[in-house]
């Protein structure tokens, strides 16, 4: 780990984890300042192990920038809690940013504002558009219930369309919000913990929400503010994709919701991935 002291009175940590996006990674860090005016910051890249030279390009074009270089790939939830761990726990607000996003001016401080403006906020989330411009699906959600995900399917199935309206200007209370880029409240990290390292990747985000709500904390979507995520593509591309989000489905099920729930998904699921 290259260890960097944090400049003092930070407002907000930024926890950005790559692996192997050496360019978009450059390209997120840049759009950075511009994106926290006002605010004072420390930035943490977590590589997972790349082999594209991200590291060494953080090292050499971001001095600044505190770099932890793992050496295997931990996941999304290990790799973001290895950089939570890092942070100062004196800095009130930690956000986890994705590699692959750009960060609008202004988005990052705005995010600060209302979660200082909204104390029974535990976890903020922004709009995410594609680079077209377009709301990017999956912004945020509702908790994978059986009931749920047999909404979900049929809405896809029946009408082609899908059950949130993403494109939506109202600020909401949801159940969860995207880890592409969500910004939480120390507070409510060490109420409820970390990251559950038991899922590699998927559902970690929405099963951190769910543990936040449940400690009493609300989780908001706020589409005034935007920040555009290059990622979100369909599963059916990528079969290890298919088996960590499934896997991590399973998993959730069995944490939350008992062994009989969990019997009943493994029933719905090649309906549901078939229309998903």
């Amino acid at each position: 780990m290259e260890k960097q002291n944090p400049p003092r009175d930070v407002t907000l940590a930024i926890i950005l984890l790559s692996w192997n996006t050496a360019g978009l990674l450059a390209d997120c860090l840049r759009t950075i300042p511009a994106g926290a005016a006002g605010i004072t910051c420390h930035i943490i890249v977590v590589d997972n192990a790349s082999t594209d030279g991200s590291a060494d390009m953080v090292a050499q074009e971001f001095p600044t920038v505190q770099l932890i270089r793992s050496a295997v790939n931990l996941g999304f939830a290990g790799g973001n809690n290895l950089g939570i761990r890092v942070a100062d726990p004196a800095i009130p607000y930690v956000l986890l940013l994705n590699s692959d996003t750009l960060v609008k001016p202004g988005a990052l401080t705005a995010l600060v504002r209302f979660m200082d403006e909204h104390p029974e906020a535990g976890i903020v989330g922004p709009r995410l558009l594609r680079p077209d411009g377009t709301p990017q699906p999956y912004a945020f959600g509702s908790d994978p219930t059986p009931l749920y995900l047999l909404r979900r399917g049929l809405k896809r199935l029946l009408f082609r369309r899908y059950l949130h309206d993403w494109a939506t200007d109202k600020t909401l209370t949801v159940d969860w919000v995207s880890g592409a880029c969500m910004l939480v409240r120390r507070a409510a990290i060490e109420q409820v913990g970390l990251l559950d390292e038991n899922m590699f990747m998927y559902f970690e985000d929405n099963e951190w929400c769910l543990r936040m709500r449940k400690a009493g904390w609300k989780v908001y979507y706020n589409p005034q503010v935007e920040i555009v995520h290059f990622g979100g593509q369909s599963l059916k591309k990528n079969l290890k994709a298919q088996q960590a989000y499934y896997h991590s489905l399973e998993y959730f099920y069995g944490k939350h919701y008992g062994t009989l729930t969990r019997l009943a998904l493994n029933v719905m699921l090649p309906v549901y991935h078939r229309f998903q």
